[in-house]
C-alpha cells in the first residue's frame, strides 16, 4: 500500500490518553510468543526527553532489497538433498548404465553433513533428516560410490530412527507418508538393513499412509489433478499414459522434480527430461524440493515488507510484483507457482488478500473453490489443517465487502479453527517454522484488521519475523531467502528506530508527530483532533450551552475568518465574551497549519473546511458528525496543496459518498466509545474477542472499503487520497474498540520501546 495509507502514529482523544504517570498496561492477549506481557508503568514527560541517537544511514540496505526484489524471476530456493537423491537415480535414457545427471550425485556426496546426516544443517527435525539422509545413502549405494558415506549415513539412520515417535506431526514433510515407506522398501531391495512395517515406529506412518491413499483413489489421481502428483516417488504399479496427461507445461509433475525424476526414470519422456536438465543446471547439480515458486516467493515477500512496515520505500517494486501475480490470478485461485492445475487456499489467500488491498478487481467467488460441507480446506484430500492456510485465510476475510457472503464464512470458520487450537496450544504449523507464530496469530485474533494500525502492526511483527531462521516445510524442510532475510529486519528495525526517534523528538517539541516526508500531515492531525476536542471540551462544561452559544460561536468564527483572509495577522479580540479566546486559538492555529504545508498556503481551503464543520456542528449539536470529514480535508490538503479539494468534492459524486460514508461510521464509532467509556468507568467493561458487534459500523467499514479498493480509474480518484479516508476511519475503530490502558500500552510500545 502506499505510504500515504500509514496512520500518524495514534492520535486520540486527549481526554483518553493525557494524565499524569500514565499506568500502562498491557493489551489483554497473545502478543510475544504466545504468551502475556509484562505489565510496565511510563512517564511519558520523562520518556520523551530522552531522545535517540541520529538516524543510521540505511541506503546500503535499502539498494540491496531493491536489487533482490527487482531479480525475482522463478523463485530462489534452498535445494533438497531428498529431491537430489531422487534425480541422481535417472538412468541415462540413451540406454547405458550411467546416471542420467551425474553433478546431482557429487552434490549428495559434497553435503553430507558431520553426523552422517543429509538436510537442513540448521535445524534438526528427525522426520527431514531421516527422509533426506536415506534417499542419499540410496542413490550412493545403487550407484555402487562412496560406500563410506553409505555406511556413515546408514549409522545416522539407525540411531535416530526412533526419534519419529516423539517428534509433532505437524512437522512432518509433505508427503512424507507416502515417501517414506517407498523408500524403505528400495532399500530393502539394495540390501540395506532397515525396519520392516511392522515395526512399532513405522506403524503409525504407514498408518497415514493408507488414510492418504484412500483418500484420493488411484483411478481418480489418474484422471483429475491431484495433490499426489507431487508425490509419485511413493506410488508403484501407475498407469503412466494416464498420468502424462496431468503433466504441466513445464514438463513437471506439480512443480515436484523427485516426482518428475520418478516419471522420466519411468517413462523417458522428453519434457521431463527438458525440466530436470534446466532445474539441475539452474541449481549447479542440487534441486529444490518444489520449482518454481514464483508466485509464492513474490506474495510472502510483500507480506512480509507490508508487516515490517517498509513497503512504502519499495512501491515500484511492489507493484511489479502485484502486477505479475495478478497476471496469473485465475477465478480458481493459485497456487505457488504460475500455469498450475492445481490451487491451495493459502497462497490464493495471500494472493487475494494483496490483491485487493493494491486495487486489483479479485472476486470472493474464488473462495468456494475450497468450502465444503460448511468448511474450508488448503487441499482436497488433506487429513490435516494447516494453521497458517487458516491464518492467511482469517486475514484475507477481513478485506470483505458488503454482501461478500463467502468472506463472512471463512471468518467464521477459520476464527473459529484458530482459536481452539490457540486454546489447545496446538499453534503449530506444518508449512513453516517460524520464530513466533503463536504471536502473529494472537495480534490476528484480537487486533481486528479495522483497528489494525500499521505502526502498532509493525512494532510487533519486527518481534515476531525470524529472518532468515524461519524456515519452510515442504518434501524437506527448505529456505525462501526472498522471503525470509535478515536484510528485510535489519532495515526494518533501523527504519522503526528512526521513526520512533522522530516520534519523541515532535512529541517533545510539540511540533511537526511514522515517515518524515509525512510530518505535516501528522501534525495537521494532531493539532486538528486537539482543536475539535477543545470545542467540545469547552462547551461540554456549561450544561448551558445550547444553539445560541453555537450560533454565536461560529459567527464569531466567520467574521474572524474574512479578516483573516485580508490580513496576515489577526486583530485580537475583547475575550470576555463566551468563545471569544477559542476562536482566536482557532485561528492562529489555522494560520500556522497554512503555511507549515510545503510553502503553500493553503489557508482559505482550511477556512473553508472548518466552516462548514461548525456550521454543522451548530446546526446538529454533535460535534462528532463532521469530525472525520474535517480531519481528511486537512490531511490531504496538508499532503498535497496542489489540489483542489472543494473542486473534487463538487464534481465527483463518489468523493462527496466517501466523505458520507466516513463521517457516519466515525460518528458512531465515537458513540460506541462513549457508551464503552461508560461501561469501562462503571466496572462493567468486558474485553472484545470478535470485532465490534454493530451491525451499522461493521457493514459502513464495508462499504467505505469496497469505495476505497476499488479500481480509481472507475472513480476518478487518486488512491492516495481515497487511502485518507480509510486511514481515518481506521483510527476512529481503533479508540473505539481498545481501552484507555491498552491503547496507553501500545503507545509505550510504539514510542518508547526501541527494537534490538
Amino acid at each position: 500500500m502506499s505510504s500515504r495509507s500509514a496512520p500518524l502514529l495514534i492520535p486520540v482523544r486527549p481526554d483518553l490518553l493525557i494524565t499524569s504517570n500514565l499506568q500502562i498496561k498491557p493489551f489483554a492477549g497473545v502478543w510475544s510468543r504466545g504468551s502475556m506481557v509484562k505489565r510496565h508503568d511510563f512517564d511519558f514527560k520523562a520518556k520523551c526527553g530522552r531522545i535517540s541517537k541520529p538516524r543510521t544511514q540505511a541506503g546500503d540496505r535499502v539498494l540491496s532489497i531493491k536489487s533482490t526484489l527487482g531479480s525475482m524471476n522463478d523463485g530462489e530456493i534452498s535445494i533438497s538433498a531428498y529431491d537430489t537423491a531422487w534425480v541422481g537415480l535417472v538412468q541415462d535414457i540413451n540406454g547405458s548404465d550411467r546416471p542420467q545427471f551425474p553433478s546431482t550425485l557429487q552434490w549428495i556426496a559434497n553435503n553430507q553433513l558431520p553426523d552422517g546426516s543429509w538436510g537442513d544443517h540448521q535445524i534438526f527435525l528427525a522426520h527431514d533428516r531421516l527422509l533426506n539422509t536415506l534417499a542419499c545413502v540410496i542413490a550412493l549405494k545403487s550407484w555402487n560410490i562412496h560406500p563410506q558415506k553409505c555406511q556413515k549415513g546408514m549409522k545416522f539412520f539407525k540411531e535416530n530412527l526412533s526419534k519419529l515417535k516423539t517428534e509433532n506431526a505437524e512437522h512432518m514433510p509433505g508427503g512424507f507418508e507416502v515417501a517414506f515407506p517407498s523408500l524403505l522398501e528400495m532399500a530393502r531391495k539394495i540390501n540395506l538393513q532397515v525396519p520392516d512395517q511392522d515395526s512399532p515406529i513405522l506403524q503409525d506412518i504407514y498408518a497415514r499412509r493408507h488414510i492418504k491413499l484412500s483418500r484420493i483413489p488411484r483411478d481418480i489421481m489418474q484422471q483429475v489433478p491431484t495433490t499426489l502428483l507431487y508425490s509419485l516417488e511413493g506410488m508403484p504399479d501407475l498407469d503412466w499414459e494416464k498420468l502424462l496427461k496431468l503433466q504441466l507445461l513445464d514438463g513437471s509433475f506439480l512443480f515436484s522434480p523427485s516426482s518428475t525424476a520418478f516419471a522420466l526414470n519411468e517413462t523417458k519422456d522428453q519434457n521431463c527430461l527438458k525440466y530436470l536438465t534446466s532445474v539441475v543446471q539452474r541449481f549447479n547439480g542440487g534441486v529444490p524440493n518444489v520449482y518454481p515458486v514464483d508466485l509464492f516467493e513474490r506474495i510472502w515477500a510483500v507480506d512480509r515488507l507490508q508487516r515490517l512496515g517498509i513497503c512504502r520505500i519499495f512501491e515500484p517494486e511492489i507493484k511489479e510484483c502485484m502486477d505479475y501475480v495478478y497476471r496469473y490470478w485465475t477465478d480458481k485461485g493459485i497456487c505457488w507457482a504460475r500455469n498450475t492445475k492445481i490451487e491451495d487456499i493459502d497462497d490464493t489467500a495471500m494472493g487475494f488478500r494483496l490483491l485487493r488491498l493494491h486495487g486489483y478487481k479479485v472476486s470472493a467467488d474464488v473462495f468456494g473453490h475450497f468450502k465444503k460441507g460448511g468448511e474450508f480446506f488448503v487441499f482436497p484430500g488433506q487429513s490435516m489443517e494447516a494453521v497458517t492456510g487458516m491464518f492467511n485465510l482469517y486475514r484475507a476475510s477481513q478485506v470483505i465487502f458488503p454482501g461478500e457472503k463467502i468472506l463472512e464464512d471463512a471468518k467464521d470458520f477459520s476464527s473459529k479453527f484458530l482459536r481452539q487450537k490457540r486454546a489447545s496450544s496446538e499453534l503449530l504449523d506444518k508449512w513453516i517454522i517460524t520464530k513466533d507464530l503463536p504471536g502473529e496469530v494472537g495480534y490476528a485474533l484480537e487486533v481486528p484488521w479495522y483497528a489494525s494500525l500499521p505502526r502498532v502492526e509493525s512494532r510487533f511483527y519486527i518481534e515476531q519475523y525470524g529472518g532468515e531462521n524461519d524456515v519452510w516445510i515442504g518434501k524437506t524442510l527448505y529456505r525462501m531467502p526472498y522471503v525470509n532475510n535478515n536484510e528485510y529486519l535489519e532495515l526494518a528495525k533501523l527504519d522503526y528506530n528512526n521513526c520512533q526517534a522522530l516520534h519523541r523528538m515532535e512529541w517533545d517539541k510539540t511540533q511537526n508527530i511514522f515517515e518524515e516526508e509525512r510530518a505535516n500531515e501528522r501534525f495537521a492531525w494532531a493539532k486538528t483532533t486537539a482543536l475539535i476536542h477543545t470545542i467540545e471540551s469547552h462547551f461540554r462544561k456549561d450544561e448551558s450551552s445550547c444553539l445560541k452559544q453555537r450560533t454565536d460561536f461560529v459567527y464569531e468564527f466567520r467574521t474572524r475568518a474574512n479578516n483573516m483572509r485580508d490580513s496576515d495577522i489577526p486583530r485580537r479580540l475583547n475575550t470576555k465574551n463566551k468563545g471569544h479566546g477559542l476562536v482566536e486559538v482557532l485561528l492562529r492555529t489555522l494560520n500556522h497549519l497554512s503555511r507549515d504545508t510545503h510553502g503553500s498556503d493553503i489557508s482559505d481551503h482550511l477556512l473553508q473546511a472548518w466552516e462548514k464543520f461548525l456550521v454543522k456542528w451548530q446546526e446538529e449539536g454533535d460535534i462528532h458528525h463532521g469530525e472525520a470529514e474535517l480531519l481528511v480535508r486537512t490531511i490531504n490538503l496538508s499532503a498535497d496543496p496542489t489540489m483542489m479539494d472543494f473542486q473534487l468534492s463538487s464534481m465527483n459524486p463518489q468523493y462527496q459518498r466517501l466523505f458520507n460514508i466516513t463521517n457516519r461510521i466515525c460518528c458512531e464509532l465515537c458513540n460506541y466509545q462513549d457508551k464503552e467509556h461508560q461501561m469501562y468507568e462503571n466496572g462493567s467493561y468486558n474485553i472484545k474477542t470478535e470485532g465490534i458487534t454493530t451491525p451499522q459500523i461493521e457493514s459502513g467499514m464495508q462499504e467505505l472499503v469496497e469505495l476505497v479498493l476499488q479500481d480509481s480509474s472507475l472513480d476518478g480518484i487518486n488512491s492516495k487520497v481515497k487511502q485518507t479516508f480509510l486511514t481515518v476511519a481506521k483510527t476512529f475503530y481503533y479508540v473505539a474498540y481498545f481501552d484507555v490502558e491498552t491503547i496507553s500500552y501500545h503507545i509505550g510500545k510504539v514510542l518508547f520501546h526501541r527494537v534490538g
